[in-house]
This record gives structure tokens, C-alpha cells and sequence, in this order.
């Protein structure tokens, strides 16, 4: 029930949902921390709903397309529930006679979670899963044009959690039109926030005084080297940067070929549906309006982008994204940062020594810590790149964005937020899954005395350098 005061909604929200969660873990138990979490799954993942959430997404943040939202929720949230199917959130979950440790799961409490508008389905219910899995409960602060997705997908979840006795309070969302006000008294009531989207969202929510899980920006730089296998990558890179028309922040913003293999990796991109553009300055000037980037291309399809770019009668008709050849990195070179569009930053390198050195200093502009890629036989520089580049994650001949948060064929948790590591001024450098919506309690008892006697410990130190 709403009132006059939007401070006092949130927190009688959050006191609602902190009722809620004692509940719950009063009564928890594995099974029923998983049938609360089934039971969100279900809610995105039922093709007529998911197909209906996908279409309000588009129609209402005007970002994306309805196809590839649809393949989003479905394949995110299944591999999510993958993830979670044999993991232990409830009671002790370890137990090792060695150490005299046994650890108790335990939830955090209430969640604060700030969503973006370019997920407004897929994001609130990784978090939602997540959180339930663990045995909390979760408030939600979508975007503003991400409300009537997210307000949908809540109406789903309640369905879901009627037919199971589970309690709506559970799942809630800030009430009313969101603001600034609303979401920052969230962020210091929770007992821990998660953000993933606005970099001015995250810098609130670890200065709010609340433990926070909040990730960087994304500036996916991939590099083609003379090994490639150049038609796979072509294919690959044209697959993740059209995806949902580069909304995920794992989409490639830029790629950095080298030079031997320039011209033949050109026109395997353009088999691939990836046109050529040399005038970096004709774009950049259509691309960003008033230094900001043009709503007209943003996450638009390609006809409309090449339609805000004046590329109509230039481009071939089976153009699918458009890269654009340039050399400058940095504030005055803003096509070395995020563009939020179907526009590829194409870099010239003339050996792979000279790609790192340029993927490097795009990351230190902007995107440290999340991510780059290497399409490459050679089975040495996946290492020498990973050494070189402030990057949580290194990404080898796979499609960046169905690669970075989670496949079925690797080893990434399924998730739509990726931690950056201090490099992106992040608590996380993984991928937010499910163990960081649960803490532990450890249950400590006396084992045989274990002590090295100072001689053990210093004898090769002393050796080499004396005492």
C-alpha cells in the first residue's frame, strides 16, 4: 500500500520483505528454497509469457529485438537453473573432519537489486533466482523504462508463488514511478545491494554504507590474429555483435586485427554481414549527438542504424553492422569506448605485440577489468594476453556475448552481471551467480596442534640471504 511519503514506501517495503525472509528461513529448508527459485524460473522462462515479456521490452525501452530477448530470458535463466541444480544453500553445506570446520549456509537477508533497461526481464530474474535460491528475499529497482517489463514479470512470479503457498512479499518491486530518492533509500536499507547497468548507480551503491556486489562498464575488445581461423571468426564476432542488437555489455565494441591478415579478415567480414566504413569522422559525427550517442542507433536494428547513420544507398542491402576503421583511443576518440550499437571500432596492428598494446590502452579508457577476447590458434597468447591486460576474463575463439556470461560449452556461470575486479573498481571479478547471495556461518572445533617450528619456515630464506 502506497503513501504520500515515496522514502516511507520503500521502507515499509523493505520491513515487509524483512518479514517475509524471516519466514521463510524460519520454515527453510533445501526443497523449499528451491521451489521458490523454480518457481521465478518458470515465470520468464514459459514460452507465452517469455514471449510476451520479450515484446514489452522492446515496445517499451525501445532497445533490442523481440527474437533474440526471447532466446535471452529462455537460455539465461536454463542455464542458470543448470547451475543451481545440485548446489547446496541450505543447513551445512561442508563438513571436513581435517580442518574441524563445518559450514552452515545462511542468507543475507533483503536484497536491493538496481536493474538496467537493457535487460529489464533477464537481469531481475537472475537476481530473483539467485536470491531465493539462497533463502533471502528481493527488492527491485528497475529503470524506468524497464517498470512495465519487470511489473509484468512480477505478476508472473506471484502466479507462480500463489499456486505454491510461497509469500509474494518475497519478490517486490520500488512502488511508483522510479527515482533517485526511492533507489538510494533502498540502497542504504538492504542488507546487500546488487547493480548492475549505471556507472552512477554503482559508485551510489559503494558509497551507500551497505555491502554491494556492483560491476563495471563493458568495452569488449577482441583481437584477429594471423592464426585465426578468419571465416569462424568473422562469423562469431558478426553472431555476439548483433545479438539483441549489442544491448549486453559483453558485446565487441571494438577488434584490433593484425596486419598480415588485414585485408582477408575485411572481406570475411563482409560475407558476414559487417560493412566497412573508412571515415571514422562521418560516423562519429552521426553516431554521437551533442556528445551523447545518438538515440536513433542505440541497440536499433540494422536499418534503422544505417538509417541514423546516412549509410542507406552506401552499405549492401545484407549489411548487419557496421565497422568502422580508426586509430585513436581516448576521450577525444570516442569510438574507443562503449557504443551501445550495431558499430564495430576497427584497429590496425601490425603484429600481435602491437594488439595487446592497443587492446591495453582501450581498456585503461574504458572497460577495464571486464573483458577481451582473442580469436587465435596459436595456444600461447591467450596466456601472454591475459598477463597484459587489466581483464577479468579472457575469451578464446568463442562469440563474446554468449561466451562472457556463461554457455553451455564453458565453464562461466550463467549470469547478465560481470564483476571487473578492482580493475573496474569492483568488490568481484567473477561472474554475480548464486554464492554471493549466501554467507556462512562455520561451526569451529579443536584438532591436533598444528605448529612449525621457526627453523621449518625460514631455512631457505636464511640460506639464501642469511639471518
Amino acid at each position: 500500500m502506497t503513501t504520500t511519503d515515496p522514502i516511507r514506501d520503500v521502507e515499509d517495503m523493505v520491513a515487509r520483505a524483512r518479514t517475509a525472509q524471516k519466514q521463510f528461513e524460519a520454515n527453510g529448508s533445501q526443497a523449499l528454497y528451491d521451489q521458490a527459485a523454480t518457481a521465478a524460473a518458470w515465470a520468464i522462462m514459459e514460452p507465452q509469457r517469455n514471449k510476451k515479456l520479450a515484446k514489452l521490452a522492446v515496445e517499451t525501452t525501445g532497445l533490442g529485438n523481440v527474437q533474440d530477448k526471447i532466446t535471452k530470458n529462455h537460455r539465461k535463466t536454463l542455464g542458470l537453473m543448470r547451475d543451481l541444480q545440485h548446489a547446496k544453500t541450505f543447513g551445512v553445506v561442508s563438513s571436513d573432519k581435517e580442518t574441524g570446520l563445518t559450514k552452515i549456509a545462511r542468507p543475507i537477508g533483503v536484497i536491493g537489486a538496481v536493474v538496467p533497461s537493457t535487460n529489464p526481464g533477464a537481469t531481475p530474474a537472475n537476481n530473483i533466482i539467485n536470491a531465493l535460491k539462497c533463502g533471502n528475499a528481493i527488492v527491485v529497482s528497475p529503470s524506468p523504462k524497464g517498470i512495465p517489463t519487470f511489473k509484468t514479470l512480477l505478476d508472473y512470479i506471484y502466479a507462480e508463488f500463489d499456486k505454491c503457498g510461497i509469500d509474494r512479499d518475497l519478490v517486490q518491486m520500488i512502488p511508483g514511478r522510479g527515482s533517485k530518492e526511492k533507489t538510494q533509500r533502498l540502497l542504504e536499507i538492504s542488507d546487500m545491494i546488487v547493480v548492475t547497468g549505471s556507472q552512477n548507480n554503482v559508485r551510489r551503491a559503494y558509497t551507500s554504507g551497505t555491502p554491494a556486489l556492483a560491476v563495471g562498464a563493458g568495452n569488449v575488445t577482441v583481437i584477429i590474429d594471423e592464426t585465426a581461423d578468419l571465416t569462424a571468426a568473422a562469423q562469431k564476432i558478426s553472431a555476439s555483435k548483433t545479438f539483441d542488437n549489442a544491448t549486453s555489455c559483453s558485446s565487441e565494441n571494438a577488434i584490433v586485427v593484425v596486419d598480415k591478415i588485414y585485408e582477408e579478415f575485411v572481406a570475411e567480414m563482409a560475407k558476414a554481414g559487417g560493412a566497412l566504413i573508412t571515415d571514422d569522422t562521418r560516423i562519429i559525427e552521426k553516431l554521437w549527438v551533442k556528445g551523447h550517442l545518438n538515440p536513433r542507433a542505440i541497440a536499433q536494428d540494422a536499418d534503422k542504424l544505417i538509417e541514423a547513420l546516412d549509410l542507406t544507398d552506401e552499405v549492401p542491402a545484407n549489411t548487419q553492422y557496421i565497422a568502422v576503421e580508426t586509430s585513436g583511443i581516448g576521450p577525444g576518440h570516442p569510438l574507443s569506448g562503449e557504443k551501445l550499437s550495431r558499430v564495430l571500432a576497427v584497429y590496425r596492428a601490425q603484429n600481435f605485440e602491437t594488439a595487446i598494446e592497443v587492446t591495453r590502452n582501450i581498456q585503461l579508457f574504458q572497460g577495464a577489468g571486464h573483458s577481451v577476447g582473442i580469436h587465435s590458434t596459436d595456444s600461447a597468447r591467450p596466456l601472454a594476453l591475459a598477463n597484459a591486460i587489466p581483464t577479468s576474463r579472457v575469451i578464446v575463439n568463442q562469440a563474446h556475448t554468449f561466451a562472457t556470461g556463461g554457455a553451455f560449452n564453458n565453464g562461466m556461470p550463467f549470469s547478465l552481471s560481470m564483476g571487473c575486479g578492482s580493475w573496474g573498481g569492483n568488490s568481484i571479478d567473477d561472474n554475480l551467480h548464486w554464492k554471493h547471495f549466501m554467507q556462512t556461518t562455520k561451526i569451529v572445533r579443536e584438532i591436533p596442534n598444528c605448529e612449525p617450528k621457526v627453523e621449518d619456515v625460514f631455512r631457505d630464506y636464511w640460506a639464501e640471504n642469511g639471518k
